[in-house]
């Protein structure tokens, strides 16, 4: 909290240390102490002899929230209608480092209870989303992820399998969630993209396995490739010939 504390004190003025531990109340050696953890990491810069500035770091986090907020406003009324089509619950999800994180939720109208909120973040291999998020990444990426996350705790699953399962969903431009990241859940997900191509979020479709056999699973594969595609459409991409 009194990191965030500096970082708002600065934010109108440039301010010396001095007149930054008067604002906060805080003893000098205190607030060097904070204000220098923050310029290591790029949310303050320090000017000798006129003091401290909000750093490049918040510039970029600025630009990555303007993006999801872009993101969240395309995608939502897409989404909308895939919940009212499919009766089952629909997510929208971005990469957030090595997790994805679950931008927007819309419950179905089942009587399943689907786990996940907004805000949440989800190992990416044991995921519909986190897979369809990767799909542009290379396999030692995927590798790196799956010694990661099942190290954390992610249930159990055959490492030859899962990147078999893979290279099949890079194929087909869509991924499935075969009940690995919740009993009984199963969900169908493809990747949003850019104007440059660039897969920038995904979507998907969940529901109880006894709603999600596999020839279902196969007829929404086409409706959630279709709203993703869709979602991309609205965000300036144009796919190649």
């Amino acid at each position: 909290m009194r990191g965030l504390d500096v970082i708002e004190a600065v934010a109108h003025d440039m301010l010396t240390l001095g007149e930054l531990a008067d604002r906060l109340e805080l003893t000098k050696s205190t607030t060097h102490r904070l204000a220098s953890a923050l310029v290591d990491r790029g949310y303050l810069i320090f000017t000798p002899r006129s003091g401290y500035r909000l750093g490049s770091k918040l510039l970029e986090l600025g630009h990555l929230a303007h993006q999801q907020a872009d993101l969240i406003q395309v995608a939502r009324p897409h989404i909308e209608a895939l919940a009212a089509d499919t009766e089952d619950t629909v997510h929208l999800g971005v990469l957030d480092a090595d997790r994805a994180l679950y931008l927007d939720k819309l419950p179905g109208r089942r009587r399943v209870n689907i786990s996940s909120r907004v805000g949440d973040r989800h190992p990416l291999t044991s995921t519909g989303l986190g897979k369809a998020l990767m799909l542009d990444h290379p396999e030692s990426f995927w590798s790196e992820r799956f010694a990661a996350d099942h190290a954390d705790g992610v249930p159990t699953a055959d490492r030859a399998l899962w990147h078999e399962r893979m290279r099949g969903y890079v194929a087909a431009g869509r991924a499935y969630d075969l009940e690995e990241n919740e009993d009984q859940i199963r969900c169908v997900a493809a990747p949003i993209r850019d104007v440059a191509g660039k897969v920038v979020g995904a979507i998907s479709v969940s529901s109880a396995a006894q709603y999600m056999g596999d020839t279902r699973m196969e007829e929404l594969a086409a409706k959630v490739l279709g709203v993703a595609r869709a979602i991309s459409h609205d965000l300036g991409w144009v796919p190649k010939p």
